[in-house]
């Protein structure tokens, strides 16, 4: 019999370690893995941006990604504008604490809130995904 190969047992080894289902704040409640707080006092989210759409809504809330569909077209920064102004409504902030931290020509950004907690981000995200 062949012994097994390395390469696979590598590989799945270290995706056990890299996938992160959630994290745990200091008080011990659990967050999916898109939402993560950022010291000293803003949260980032990872989020999926879906441009294009008739609506502003979320669609999705996985340990990956917040799936949100934005009613604006991908030109000349208008989704990016649309999405932080969006994700500001929904929040309940105001829109100058809200920026991308990356990925502002790619689906797949990185949103930064100054000034909240991991509880009001969580909460807000699932008030508005139970809304839509």
């Amino acid at each position: 019999m062949a012994p097994a190969k390395k390469g696979k047992a590598t590989a799945n080894s270290v995706d056990s370690t890299r996938s992160k289902s959630s994290i745990t704040d200091s008080s011990g409640v659990k967050f999916p893995a898109c939402i993560r707080s950022v010291p000293p006092s803003s949260v980032a989210i990872t989020i999926h941006a879906k441009p294009g759409s008739k609506l502003s809504s979320i669609t999705d809330f996985s340990d990956e990604a917040v799936g949100v569909q934005i009613d604006a077209p991908a030109k000349d920064g208008e989704a990016n504008a649309a999405l932080l102004d969006y994700i500001s409504s929904v929040l309940g902030v105001k829109r100058r604490q809200v920026s991308i931290g990356s990925g502002s020509k790619s689906r797949n950004k990185v949103v930064i809130i100054e000034d909240i907690t991991l509880q009001n981000v969580f909460g807000a995200i699932n008030k508005a995904l139970k809304s839509s």
